[in-house]
């Protein structure tokens, strides 16, 4: 396959600059992209970008170009030849799939067309990285106010954090407690926090995950990790309550060990109250 598309040579698709280049004018996109973001995107050192984005300029496809008064900040843009140039690529990258598919039978597709999407998934994932961040950190305060906004769409009659049992950022910080911080190319897109407590058992806290990474196992992942933090931290019982309204994390928590219990809190958001023995 991958002589077919000649991502090995110097002329990916059959267009006089190979595969890296091409990406590269493809993640740009119509409407321009940050560099720092390009870069995170496609996990690039910056120096192997510089030289791609140089190439691209010098033959007339890429502009950089600084953002506003910040020179630190710059975003490329494709040109009117950069434009068309991915138009071509396109195309053939749709030609390319469609003689791919053509000798196949509708059964066949099928069955490839779920497998290619099964393999995306599960590498998706597995460049996923979990690991204690600082509640305090701007990527974690992105993802515990998105946790927020979710759960005030969902709610009946909305959600107001005040009101919910705290879990602020001193009691997410060790040794009170910790917060895990899942990223994707360098961009956040879920957590999962824990509560210590000396006479009681620790609390799972703030679990959300973003919609585009959803039903790649994430939630599973960072429930997981909690535990084996709890349980290092000394912790037998691993407790957590949730809304009625929050189906796949009740699922996922049934699924996982987590035993249904009379309320332990007066949480006001909760319908259902868990808690798990762990392994020591």
């Amino acid at each position: 396959m991958t002589q077919r598309i000649g991502a090995l040579s110097d002329s990916y698709m059959a267009r006089d600059r190979p595969l890296g280049q091409a990406r590269v004018l493809w993640e740009i996109g119509p409407d321009g992209c940050d560099v720092r973001l390009l870069r995170s995107r496609l996990d690039l050192d910056s120096g192997y970008l510089s030289r791609l984005l140089r190439t691209l300029e010098g033959d007339g496809l890429v502009e950089v170009e600084q953002s506003g008064d910040d020179g630190r900040v710059r975003t490329a843009r494709l040109t009117a030849r950069g434009l068309a140039e991915r138009a071509v690529l396109d195309r053939r990258s749709d030609d390319l799939a469609a003689s791919i598919l053509e000798p196949l039978s509708e059964r066949q597709r099928a069955r490839l067309i779920a497998a290619m999407g099964e393999v995306e998934r599960l590498l998706i994932a597995s460049t996923v990285d979990v690991s204690i961040a600082d509640p305090r950190h701007q990527d974690a305060q992105f993802c515990v106010q998105s946790y927020f906004d979710e759960l005030a769409e969902r709610f009946d009659g909305g959600f107001e954090h005040a009101r919910s049992i705290s879990a602020g950022v001193d009691e997410l910080t060790p040794p009170t407690g910790l917060l895990l911080l899942a990223t994707l190319h360098s961009e956040p897109v879920g957590c999962g926090a824990l509560k210590f407590h000396d006479d009681a058992p620790a609390e799972v806290k703030r679990m959300w995950v973003s919609r585009d990474v959803r039903g790649l196992g994430l939630g599973r992942r960072l429930l997981t990790e909690l535990e084996k933090h709890a349980a290092a931290n000394g912790s037998a019982v691993l407790r957590l309550e949730t809304n009625r309204n929050l189906t796949e994390a009740i699922a996922l928590y049934r699924a996982a060990g987590y035993a249904e219990v009379p309320a332990f809190n007066d949480e006001p958001y909760a319908h259902h109250w868990f808690e798990k023995q762990l392994k020591s």
